[in-house]
């Protein structure tokens, strides 16, 4: 059964009628896809300037991170 999403759609197929697999399948590729973590951010209404503030912290996360791979990888 398909899960649809933002108008994309995850599909997980159950073979030999094993759910447990297909749900562990379905949640990696939910996960993969950011599905949890945009569910959580529109429980409640975020204000545009926290959102901003939100999404200035998460960039400069992702930029530091960057840097401290390059730095591993030079040595």
């Amino acid at each position: 059964m398909p899960c649809v999403f933002d108008g994309g759609i995850v599909l997980v197929f159950v073979r030999d009628n094993n759910i447990d697999q297909a749900l562990r399948a379905l949640k990696k590729k939910m996960q993969r896809e950011g599905i949890f973590r945009e569910i959580k951010l529109r429980r409640h209404f975020e204000k545009p300037s926290e959102k901003r503030v939100r999404e200035m912290s998460e960039a400069i996360r992702r930029t530091r991170k960057l840097q401290r791979k390059r730095q591993e990888r030079e040595g």
